[in-house]
């Protein structure tokens, strides 16, 4: 496991009050077929693999190469102890937890290099239904493939699984795809803008299965073989549970229960969050302010957006422009109640005092001292002036060229055909750690707000923050993640449908998007212009929209034909006399739901159990239209 700061520690085991299960079975569950093995490590050649029982049902492999673990191996799994047996590749295993078996054999009879993971579900009926196995046709390559490409222990593992072509894979974060069923897909484990493709997935079959890597990689799922490649690392690891087909709230329980659950949101949060590109200083969010209450229209968040410093990397409000924050604060909330959230990007430039104590271009989330001194900024500069809520936009890492704007590199990088080298983190590379500095990001301004508020880590949450990108686990943190600078077009917003669905089955309950979209798409002359009858009656259907989503959030950079601010308008009185009060009825009713959210994330809080739900999730047994609907990817949408 990644050693990490005091509370981040605490956050990597289980907390009181958040799981309703405990992480491990014990002899008080009746019911339960215990454990008939603490694990066991099979020892064959260069390649060592532990397997041992994980939670309820569920079975958790690592294979390594050459050198063993050491405990410093990133980790988004909550780890159980490496107790084992170590015996050779010779003998064939039969290991059952609770109603999960893992069955080893050799392949090639007494070869012992050629051992093969099959993992079933023991049904009602004590039969044994087939899971998945290693994928290994007669002459294929292994299904455990190594490669060294240098020296030194690191090496790229691809791990091939059986499947078959009705199953249905769900969840592996989040893609602007417009599919619910991943099958077919090859998904690059990369983050950018929108796409957060993240090794968490349910199938139709009845089981869960997460690829437990920070390296960048691949997720394919064929017609017959899952694959998960990692393109460097030290260790694979990979986890899988079971439920009865059908039962997607178990596997969930089962899934949240390795990835951590959520914290419940602060009550404010469930209502209106307002925002757009974006409000430049203080006296117009005082304004801004003033006119809600003018207008007797409830709001809950009003935002601060990007560059509203002086230089790139201050994470402070430019004092010319916000020259008495604390006053700010308060006025906005003497005027509605709200809270403010400010943005920050993660990039620093020359000119900023921060670049000398830091001296890098990105500042490095993986590394707990950068963290806390991004915190120690946000607080002196936000949090002890009444802005406790942040948004960390450009939370991607990697070297992709938008986080690096105000730096004078953006148009190089982005001009360049081929990737450049690796961003260098104090975890490891891009390539072998890419995938953790979303969520360490994440962690810098969880940590930071637990600190300040003395809260720990999984109990409800006084403040949140907003994050363009998450991994595995991400929803154990007090941060909302949205769906990207989305396009104003229809096509974009039934999009999210099936982004949001599998944000969800990811594990992601704390999810929302930019009503109305973020841009205006290039093809299409009306999108994002408010004073456009068809952009209008978008905005206005996006909006009707995200009252039945976690969090009620509109935000854009729109466009218009007069403009008579810097930046255009995007308050709800901005898209025509005829369509405010539609507007305004829905944000009312949103607060009219307030009960309802609240016992609903309780809910996910203590058990897991998905707020957006595909219909998949509670009619695949009953309904085989809707199991042909999801399978197709058919237009059909939440309940």
């Amino acid at each position: 496991m990644w050693p990490l700061s005091r509370l981040s520690i605490a956050a990597l085991g289980f907390c009181s009050g958040v799981s309703a299960q405990s992480p491990h079975p014990n002899s008080s569950d009746s019911n339960y077929f215990l454990p008939n093995t603490t694990g066991v490590r099979l020892q064959h050649g260069f390649e060592t693999v532990l397997v041992q029982p994980y939670g309820y049902d569920g079975f958790r492999v690592r294979p390594w190469a050459s050198r063993p673990p050491n405990g410093n191996e990133i980790s988004f799994l909550y780890d159980p102890p490496l107790e084992d047996t170590t015996i050779d590749g010779s003998q064939d295993l039969t290991l059952r937890n609770g109603n999960t078996i893992v069955k080893t054999f050799s392949a090639n009879g007494d070869n012992v290099t050629n051992v093969r993971f099959t993992f079933y579900r023991v049904d009602d009926d004590d039969s044994e239904s087939l899971l998945t196995n290693e994928y290994a046709p007669i002459k294929s390559l292994n299904p455990r493939y190594y490669e060294w490409t240098g020296a030194g222990y690191e090496f790229s593992a691809a791990f091939s699984f059986s499947t078959t072509p009705d199953e249905q894979i769900y969840g592996t974060g989040t893609q602007q795809d417009h599919m619910v069923n991943k099958k077919g897909m090859v998904i690059d484990m990369i983050n950018f803008n929108s796409h957060i493709p993240t090794p968490v997935f349910m199938s139709s079959k009845g089981y869960a299965f997460v690829w437990n890597s920070a390296s960048e990689g691949e997720m394919e799922s064929g017609q017959l073989r899952n694959r998960f490649t990692s393109k460097s690392t030290t260790l694979v690891d990979y986890a899988i549970v079971s439920a009865p087909v059908g039962d997607y709230d178990t596997l969930q329980r089962r899934l949240s229960a390795m990835t951590g659950r959520a914290p419940t949101p602060p009550d404010w949060s469930l209502g209106y969050l307002h925002s757009k590109l974006r409000y430049e200083n203080q006296s117009e969010l005082i304004q801004l302010a003033q006119n809600f209450h003018d207008y007797k229209i409830p709001v809950s968040m009003l935002v601060v957006d990007y560059q509203s410093w002086a230089h790139q990397g201050d994470w402070a409000l430019d004092p010319g422009l916000w020259p008495n924050v604390s006053y700010m604060s308060q006025r906005v909330k003497d005027l509605t109640g709200a809270e403010i959230m400010a943005s920050l990007w993660p990039s620093v430039e020359n000119a900023s005092d921060n670049y000398a104590t830091i001296y890098i271009r990105d500042y490095d989330a993986t590394k707990a001292d950068a963290r806390q001194f991004l915190w120690s900024n946000l607080y002196e500069h936000h949090y002890i002036n009444g802005i406790k809520n942040f948004w960390i936009d450009q939370a991607d890492g990697g070297n992709l060229g938008e986080a690096y704007q105000n730096n004078g590199q953006s148009s190089f990088i982005q001009s360049l055909p081929n990737p450049i080298s690796d961003a260098l983190y104090h975890a490891g590379t891009q390539k072998s750690v890419g995938k953790l500095y979303p969520w360490a990001h994440q962690q810098a301004i969880e940590e930071g707000l637990r600190n300040a508020t003395g809260t720990e880590m999984g109990t409800a949450c006084d403040y949140v923050s907003l994050s363009r990108s998450g991994y595995i686990g991400s929803q154990r943190f007090c941060s909302m993640i949205w769906s990207g600078d989305t396009t104003a077009v229809w096509e974009t917003l039934s999009a999210q449908v099936a982004s949001g669905l599998s944000a969800a089955e990811t594990g992601w309950g704390w999810w929302t998007v930019d009503a109305g979209g973020f841009q205006g798409e290039p093809t299409v002359s009306w999108s994002n212009n408010f004073d456009e009858e068809p952009y209008r009656e978008l905005h206005v259907r996006w909006q009707q929209w995200t009252t039945f989503l976690p969090f009620m959030r509109n935000h854009g950079s729109r466009a218009c034909n007069t403009q008579s601010a810097y930046t255009r308008d995007n308050e709800p009185w901005t898209y025509g006399a005829a369509n405010t009060p539609t507007i305004v009825s829905y944000i009312t009713l949103r607060y009219t739901l307030a009960p309802y959210l609240k016992a609903i994330f309780s809910q996910f809080s203590i058990t897991g159990r998905s707020m957006m739900r595909p219909l998949y999730m509670d009619f695949s047994v009953s309904d085989p239209v809707i199991v042909e609907m999801t399978r197709n990817n058919s237009n059909y949408t939440t309940q």
